[in-house]
């Protein structure tokens, strides 16, 4: 099942702030031709921009250019990150659900 509200927002500073809230949830990062990352974590907003800061990582390589996210518990966090990952076979998740 994909992402539940799938409105892809410009992964920057000015997106984050005005879209990610600071809620519980997961969210996936990719660009133009892949998905790149899906997360999960107790503040979207917080874990956005944590990644936007990062240098030189696999994951900010790759050019990342959006973002979108779904609230959710944190029981169910894990659960629903293993089948975003295993939908959207994000390239730097891979071999992290078995």
């Amino acid at each position: 099942m994909p992402f539940h509200h799938f409105i892809p927002r410009t992964l920057s500073l000015a997106g984050i702030n005005t879209y990610a809230p600071t809620a519980s949830g997961v969210y996936g990062i990719s660009n133009a031709r892949e998905w790149i990352y899906i997360g999960k974590t107790d503040n979207i907003q917080l874990a956005l921009l944590e990644h936007l800061q990062e240098a030189h990582t696999s994951m900010m390589d790759r050019s990342p250019t959006g973002f979108v996210f779904e609230m959710c518990e944190p029981e169910g966090r894990s659960a629903r990150q293993d089948q975003l990952v295993l939908e959207y076979k994000p390239t730097c998740n891979r071999g992290a659900v078995r």
